[in-house]
């Protein structure tokens, strides 16, 4: 099991290494640097001041040098400067990213609870039209756009009713709702590929065993049948971290909410490039962190992943 889990952390601090040298050669790609970027919509700057502030930010420094600057930073925790603003990126993204994370844990704690609600419902149901009608409502969940349901919503609950502001207050609504908003989107991905996984287990010999011994369907349910199912279902929670994110950022320009949403918008509408590769950099690092949480969790869910060799170091099986 050592040897896994430094294995899965290794290949984990790779795929970040890679993703910042994917990100470093973007920028390199762009037309100019990001200060001329940056200043380019300003007509009163000079080129002094250009070149002022490229000696300030390294960007007149040689390419291999700037990289492993920059990664030298990012390994301290210094991801650079805005040019916007002038403070870290790290501090800038730290000052609002608790209002995100705040947002997708819940929708993730949200999309959850509807996708195991799901497939109990579909599952142990006896009516053939009620599993029919449940069956039918990861394809809505995965079909309706975050931002449409939002605005509908929104319009409703705002406009319409007047129970909820437009703008957040601090009221229960105010987090509930976008909560919900992302949370039904999320959940999709993930009931959809439990109910293809429950499917299968009861197709497994053992099934017809327990029910051969007088084993009520709810226990086995919920004692063999959501257990076995539970590591595809894991590997698809994980991937849908990207959608997490892109989905938050989505929710919270909708709901008028303070977080990484109102960063990215500034930082892309400014071209305050440093800052956006903090973003994109923190998207890559919380995505490769999430599925390393994933794979570690996987063995205590069907402990075959490990198989010891001769030399007693275990090697995958199957993912």
């Amino acid at each position: 099991m050592g040897r896994y889990v430094a294995q899965r952390i290794g290949q984990a601090l790779l795929v970040i290494w890679l993703a910042y040298t994917v990100i470093f050669l973007a920028v390199q790609l762009l037309p100019s640097d990001p200060v001329t970027i940056f200043l380019s919509t300003d007509s009163a700057v000079d080129q002094a001041t250009i070149d002022n502030m490229k000696r300030q930010y390294g960007y007149d420094q040689p390419l291999l040098v700037q990289y492993f600057a920059q990664l030298g930073g990012l390994l301290t925790g210094d991801v650079g400067y805005s040019l916007a603003s002038g403070e870290p990126v790290a501090l800038r993204i730290g000052g609002v990213i608790g209002s995100t994370m705040a947002l997708a844990l819940s929708a993730f704690a949200t999309a959850v609870v509807l996708a195991l609600a799901v497939v109990v419902a579909a599952t142990l149901t006896r009516s053939a039209v009620l599993r029919k009608v449940v069956l039918n409502l990861p394809p809505l969940f995965a079909a309706v756009p975050v931002i449409w349901l939002g605005l509908v919503l929104l319009e409703l609950l705002s406009i319409r009713w007047g129970v909820m502001s437009l703008f957040p207050d601090g009221s229960f609504l105010s987090l509930a709702v976008p909560v919900f908003v992302l949370g039904v989107h999320v959940s999709a991905p993930i009931a959809q590929v439990l109910l293809k996984s429950i499917d299968t287990v009861y197709s497994q010999p053992f099934i017809d065993v327990l029910r051969a011994k007088g084993a009520s369907a709810s226990w086995i349910f919920f004692r063999h049948a959501l257990k076995n199912a539970g590591g595809p279902a894991m590997t698809i929670t994980g991937i849908t971290v990207g959608t997490l994110l892109a989905g938050s950022v989505i929710t919270e320009t909708v709901f008028a909410r303070s977080g990484l949403g109102a960063v990215v918008l500034q930082a892309v509408t400014t071209q305050d490039v440093p800052l956006v590769q903090g973003l994109v950099l923190l998207t890559a690092s919380v995505f490769v962190a999430v599925n390393l949480v994933v794979d570690l969790l996987y063995p205590l869910l069907d402990p075959r992943i490990l198989k010891s060799n001769g030399q007693g170091s275990p090697r995958v099986l199957a993912v």
